[in-house]
């Protein structure tokens, strides 16, 4: 199977976005990364660089819903196809924002494929997200389980993939791939890239990760009465780099054949809020504190992944488990404790 050469990265600099550079950079991918910088920094790029001992192609600062400027991008680059993160990603922020996560989320996809099309770009692999299946209940959830999302965040992807697959019933030359997942954790073994977000985390591993190395001091606990064996959420937690190794095996399956399909990522293996903090405990070497707060809207009890048909087809599964990920996750934070803007370094940028 040829994969594609050159392929944008929209989201470089995010959390799986530049975790994904790496990847592709390390396979001998020409990558075009842009992002807005809303919930990331272009200082990751120069780490990007040095772990993969290559440069990202260019990288652009803007707005994928600003097509004129996305559009500028095709004009200079070849692009063979697109691997899209961008996106806000947080489930309890959604509800108290709805608007501007389907402007971004649902606006961006739709300005991304208009900008796709008109340069005769139609191969795309798309990161959605588990949480379409919302409260589907307890057990494993293969692609089969009808979506019912219960937050806008979860909507606005749902919303994405059936956008996506019109698209594909339009223009059978569309190759699209979704990929199903939930809460990627951990950060590059090297501990120079890792979960940085802005302001206060969402989602509860970078959180621990700040109460680990002494930049918050409690975590919050949302809601200890779930219909679970500790009475806490659980969830499918995904190495950030099983993640992307995944979207790097996508791209060598676009040419199985037109049309969209949508797989599932995950281990399988739910953990739940209290799993996770005991396990980054162990990382860290001391417990963490925490506290008890009601459950926040559009959480739902369990979200564990059958991820067993994208093993079937391409062969593929992730190989690291929570302790990897809580290691590697504290290994980045204990480097970092201010994160990426706490950091003594220049960036390096190519336009």
């Amino acid at each position: 199977m040829n994969a594609p050469s050159t392929v944008l990265v929209t989201g470089g600099a995010g959390f799986i976005g530049s975790h994904a550079c790496v990847e592709l950079l390390d396979h001998g991918f020409e990558v075009i990364a842009v992002d807005n910088y809303s919930n990331s920094t272009p200082q990751v790029y120069a780490r990007v660089e040095r772990i993969a001992g290559r440069f990202v192609g260019a990288v652009y600062e803007l707005d994928i819903r600003d097509r004129p400027t996305l559009s500028a991008v095709f004009d200079r680059h070849s692009v063979d196809a697109v691997v899209h993160f961008a996106a806000h990603k947080a489930t309890g922020e959604s509800t108290r924002m709805p608007v501007e996560y389907y402007d971004t989320n649902v606006g961006g996809t739709t300005a991304l494929l208009r900008t796709m099309h008109e340069h005769g770009v139609h191969q795309l692999v798309f990161s959605s997200s588990c949480t379409v299946y919302g409260d589907a209940g307890h057990g494993p959830l293969d692609e089969t389980t009808p979506p019912r999302p219960t937050s806008p965040y979860a909507a606005s992807k749902w919303i994405c993939e059936q956008i996506l697959a019109d698209v594909c019933h339009r223009h059978p030359e569309y190759t699209v791939l979704c990929l199903r997942y939930f809460n990627p954790a951990g950060a590059h073994p090297s501990g120079l890239l890792g979960e940085d977000p802005r302001g206060t985390p969402e989602n509860l591993m970078p959180y621990v990760a700040q109460v680990a190395v002494g930049r918050r001091e409690q975590l919050r606990v949302f809601g200890t009465d779930y219909p679970t064996p500790d009475g806490t959420a659980i969830r499918d937690y995904l190495h950030v780099m099983d993640t992307v190794e995944a979207h790097r095996v996508a791209l060598d399956h676009l040419d199985d054949g037109p049309g969209m399909r949508v797989y599932n990522l995950g281990t399988g293996k739910g953990s739940s809020v209290l799993d996770v903090v005991a396990a980054f405990s162990d990382a860290c070497g001391r417990p963490l504190p925490s506290e008890v707060a009601p459950r926040r809207p559009g959480d739902v009890a369990e979200l564990v992944a059958d991820a067993s048909a994208v093993t079937r087809v391409w062969g593929w599964r992730p190989t690291r488990d929570l302790t990897d990920m809580c290691r590697d996750a504290w290994r980045f934070q204990r480097l970092h404790p201010r994160g990426y803007e706490g950091s003594a370094r220049r960036p390096h940028t190519k336009h």
